[in-house]
């Protein structure tokens, strides 16, 4: 009979290869996105996407800070839900972020001065932050699902701050380019 302990550690190494296999696919996916050139311009117009995501992330933003909240007085039941929130809001967004870029390709920053340099500055930061999302919420996931509860608490210790940053930076990339 084998040990729930040897059971965990396989689950885990199958979550940990799913996780590995996902992340990666969906950085691919992203990147071929972004990085190809033979977008359509005005095949469509999704001009409007932009406020939509921005406005989905600052809504993730408030589940993540009100997730915390909750978590911070003890109600399990509302923090789970905004946290799936979080997770839905940043999922939908991603879909229409990649939606947009698809179909309009890349945006150019036109700003300069001294907003040049803190546009980068805080797109570089987004874009590096941002690829550690997907693997680290579907941990946090995991975890939490399998009641590994002290090792949820450690990741998000971590991951918290990341995901609420990223989703904040998102929209503040948003702005900076709407007002360049």
């Amino acid at each position: 009979m084998e040990s729930s302990a040897v059971t965990s550690v396989r689950s885990d190494r199958r979550f940990a290869v799913f996780n590995a296999v996902v992340s990666v696919v969906g950085v691919l996916f992203i990147a071929f996105i972004l990085l190809r050139s033979d977008a359509a311009p005005g095949s469509v117009d999704l001009s409007f996407l932009p406020a939509v995501n921005a406005t989905l992330n600052a809504m993730a933003a408030l589940c993540l800070a009100a997730g915390w909240v909750a978590i911070r007085r003890r109600s399990m039941h509302v923090h789970r839900l905004l946290m799936v929130s979080a997770f839905v809001l940043s999922a939908v967004f991603l879909v229409g972020y990649l939606t947009y870029h698809y179909v309009h390709g890349d945006t150019k920053y036109t700003g300069t001065g001294y907003m040049r340099p803190l546009y980068f500055s805080v797109l570089i930061s987004h874009i590096v932050l941002s690829i550690t999302v997907l693997p680290l919420a579907l941990t946090s996931f995991y975890l939490a699902f399998t009641k590994s509860f002290a090792r949820h608490r450690r990741l998000n210790r971590v991951f918290l701050p990341i995901w609420l940053y990223v989703s904040v930076t998102g929209v503040l990339i948003y702005f900076l380019l709407r007002g360049a």
